[in-house]
């Protein structure tokens, strides 16, 4: 099962997902975590379903999880969520249960359910470089929208460290940053701030990041 899974990572080809998260990211700051991961998951989940050669128990749950998929490509979040919880609740302990449950969490936030979300998010568990700090990073998002402030820039500082890349670590520490200025919390706005300009110098953000320090200094 071991190789299996290490073939697995082999195969899934993270590349689209990226290209197509820097286009969202140069457009749509706000909206960044429940993009990137709903694009994430979904070439993710996609392939879980199409292509990987698992146990009978696990096809199952990812053909049952493709379902909920159509619906969710479709925009129709209500009922890819009825689909998402059937999978939760018909298939639990398998990969596609896991990621029905970011699936159900990103479709709640896309209907702003975010009170909703943050259960099924906290419950996703896994530790790739690109859909876990993806999820968390939605999470962060959701705690954001429910007043959560606090919350909201912990858990995006998480993701930045758990993705430590310079495609999403630079835009979380953003939002953390922005986050804590809310706060009044200027000494913890500058230390993500910072954070881009000594560690992803190499980003996007950093090409500007120097006024967003000089303000919270």
């Amino acid at each position: 099962m071991a190789k299996q899974e290490i073939k697995q990572e082999q195969v899934l080809n993270v590349e689209e997902a990226v290209s197509r998260s820097e286009a969202f990211i140069n457009k749509n700051k706000k909206a960044l975590v429940i993009g990137v991961v709903a694009v994430v998951v979904l070439v993710a989940a996609g392939l879980l379903a199409s292509t990987y050669i698992i146990a009978p128990r696990e096809k199952a749950a990812a053909e049952a999880l493709f379902t909920g998929e159509q619906y969710f490509q479709n925009g129709n979040y209500e009922t890819a969520i009825v689909e998402f919880e059937a999978v939760i609740a018909d298939h639990k302990g398998t990969k596609a249960a896991n990621l029905a449950k970011a699936y159900t969490g990103i479709s709640n936030a896309k209907l702003g359910n975010y009170e909703e979300a943050i259960p099924m998010l906290k419950a996703f568990k896994g530790n790739d470089a690109m859909i876990a700090p993806s999820v968390l990073a939605a999470l962060g998002n959701c705690y954001a929208q429910v007043g959560q402030e606090a919350q909201a820039a912990a858990t995006l500082m998480k993701a930045a460290q758990k993705a430590d890349n310079n495609l999403l670590s630079p835009a979380y520490l953003i939002q953390a940053g922005q986050i804590y200025e809310k706060l009044g919390k200027k000494s913890d706005a500058l230390k993500a701030y910072t954070q881009i300009k000594e560690k992803y110098y190499g980003s996007m953000q950093a090409m500007d990041i120097d006024k967003y320090i000089e303000r919270v200094k």
